[in-house]
């Protein structure tokens, strides 16, 4: 493991936003993270994770340790006539195992195609698309245990996972995660939930075919990161009771919405932002695609700062027309390398 000073990490967030950070270590082992770790605290520096950088809000100088997890590995650890349990490390690109477990014919994950980043970070945001969420094929995860300073293994059900949300969210200085154990099918069982996707794969009902279209729909809906740096969805789709979303309603009764457990209803964030007038409208350098109003972009050379005044503006809008305060997805750092609540 080495250590380098002062390191530019524009090109390691899919936001581009300059950010300069005063230590940084590929993590390509999980013994690097024991050595990390120590130097950390030999230097009294705050680590901060570093994993595809598709989630990430970094102000422009930051004093901490960056550890970048590169650990790779596709193993095959059990299976028998209907699953296949897989160990992945840290640092394989999702998108990439999406594609070859479909190639292997496993199948669960194929509504979970091209959603950016890296493995290791999927569980941590309890990543979901096209009415699947990836906790429905985790068996467990591997960390190193900050805290009790060993490495350890984490069951599924005892992550506490919900939408957007795992036990890596509530104890964000805990955790690195080194690999994610997945439970995969080995015969297909499509979910085709989603009217447009069901009405994109048609009568071919196969697990590759279903891949091609989610692909496909989010390539048509979301802009490349190399082309426009964004974030994905930068909003979470809020999450209300059924007596709110009765209300909401009565005065929008074309809302997308979705029944969740417990007789709440997710609403569409996109759908907000759009009614709320921001789909396409930028605020200086900063603004919402115009193909999918949920997708915030740096159009220019954007700042911590002009990002912030965006989103801010957003929610404001929309809390004013339909009394919904939008959160956003993203992890916001601090200078010091240390993950802060967004400020409403």
């Amino acid at each position: 493991m080495h250590v380098q000073q002062q390191v530019q990490l524009k090109s390691l967030n899919t936001l581009n936003l300059n950010a300069t950070v005063s230590h940084y270590a590929q993590i390509n082992h999980p013994d690097d993270v024991v050595k990390a770790l120590a130097f950390a605290e030999q230097q009294q520096l705050n680590v901060m994770i570093l994993s595809g950088g598709s989630n990430l809000l970094l102000p422009q100088h930051i004093q901490a340790l960056a550890i970048h997890l590169n650990i790779q590995g596709i193993e095959v650890v059990a299976q028998d006539d209907q699953t296949i349990t897989v160990k992945v490390g840290a640092g394989q690109v999702w998108h990439d195992f999406v594609l070859y477990s479909t190639q292997q014919n496993w199948f669960g994950l194929q509504n979970l195609a091209l959603i950016p980043g890296l493995v290791g970070a999927s569980p941590v945001q309890n990543i979901g698309a096209y009415g699947v969420e990836v906790c429905e094929f985790i068996e467990s995860i591997q960390v190193y245990d900050r805290e009790l300073k060993c490495f350890d293994s984490i069951l599924a059900q005892d992550c506490h996972f919900a939408y957007r949300h795992s036990i890596f969210k509530d104890f964000p200085d805990r955790y690195i995660i080194i690999s994610v154990t997945f439970k995969l099918l080995k015969h297909a069982s499509l979910k085709l939930s989603y009217g447009d996707l069901k009405q994109a794969v048609g009568d071919e009902q196969t697990a590759e075919n279903l891949q091609n279209q989610v692909i496909q729909i989010r390539q048509s809906k979301l802009p490349d990161p190399r082309a426009f740096p964004n974030v994905g969805s930068f909003f979470k789709n809020p999450v209300l009771t059924q007596a709110e979303f009765e209300k909401l309603s009565q005065h929008f009764p074309n809302i997308p919405h979705y029944p969740q457990a417990n007789d709440n209803v997710k609403v569409a964030a996109g759908w907000l932002i759009d009614q709320a007038g921001w789909k396409g409208k930028q605020l200086g350098c900063v603004g919402m695609f115009h193909k999918q109003a949920l997708v915030l972009v740096n159009y220019a050379d954007a700042t911590l700062e002009d990002v912030k005044n965006t989103y801010t503006a957003v929610q404001n809008d929309v809390k004013q027309k339909f009394s919904i305060q939008l959160e956003p997805e993203p992890v916001l750092y601090s200078e010091q390398g240390l993950i802060q609540p967004h400020t409403v």
